[in-house]
């Protein structure tokens, strides 16, 4: 396994060929609505997004991110201070029941999200819109905001994916930075089948080995009445 620091530098910081954001929210969901968020952006903007005008950023701690989370019934897994390009960033991962309940908690004031069940389908949608008015300094034309999902099932369509279906289940939604700042919403949707691609895989795994028992269980049935139909002969023969 990797060292702590390690891993939380690596979910922090992209790797070499993928973009960086400057605030981003990550979430892992299961079929069942529960799963992990992790959220990771410089403090300003944790104040912008989180906490609004009256958000001071440098009293912002990952002490106080902990405690933010877990009064929005979140079970905290890491909070941390990270640096990428000589910038701090605030980092938190936590794991949530349900994922209708998180959007209007105190660590989600951002976020409207659902999943609900149509038919065989499960239906994913929301928006994320910052809380605050004001901008913070060092905002550049240039610089992204994304909320990403890893979602359980198979895909069958997506609301506008900025890169479509991500190796096999992952999609994401981003805007620059301003655009998100100046309370554009951010909207976002998808639709997946109700059965987790682990089941799936799981099912299909059990079923090989099902028949491959099988087909061995087989040949040896065999190749014992072909052997015993030869001992009969030879029994046979002898007498």
């Amino acid at each position: 396994m990797l060292p702590r620091g390690l891993a939380v530098l690596l979910l922090a910081s992209p790797l070499t060929g993928c973009l960086a954001y400057e605030f981003d929210q990550e979430l892992w969901l299961r079929v069942d609505g529960s799963g992990t968020v992790n959220v990771t952006g410089r403090p300003e903007l944790w104040s912008a997004f989180k906490l609004g005008d009256a958000g001071d950023p440098q009293a912002l701690t990952p002490g106080a991110l902990r405690v933010l989370f877990e009064h929005s019934g979140l079970r905290v897994r890491e909070a941390t201070r990270t640096r990428r390009d000589g910038r701090p960033y605030l980092f938190v991962s936590a794991d949530f029941d349900d994922v209708n309940r998180l959007g209007g908690t105190p660590a989600f004031p951002d976020l409207v999200i659902g999943l609900r069940r149509e038919g065989e389908e499960l239906v994913l949608e929301g928006r994320w819109t910052a809380v605050a008015t004001r901008a913070p300094p060092e905002v550049r034309s240039d610089e992204l905001v994304a909320i990403r999902f890893h979602l359980p099932a198979r895909i069958h369509s997506h609301r506008n994916a900025a890169d479509g279906v991500e190796r096999g289940n992952i999609v994401s939604w981003r805007q620059s930075l301003g655009a998100a700042l100046a309370g554009e919403p951010l909207e976002f949707g998808a639709r997946m089948e109700d059965t987790s691609i682990l089941r799936t895989t799981l099912l299909v795994f059990l079923g090989a080995v099902a028949l491959g028992l099988g087909l061995v269980g087989v040949g040896l049935w065999l190749f014992w009445r072909r052997g015993r139909r030869a001992l009969e002969r030879d029994g046979g023969a002898s007498g």
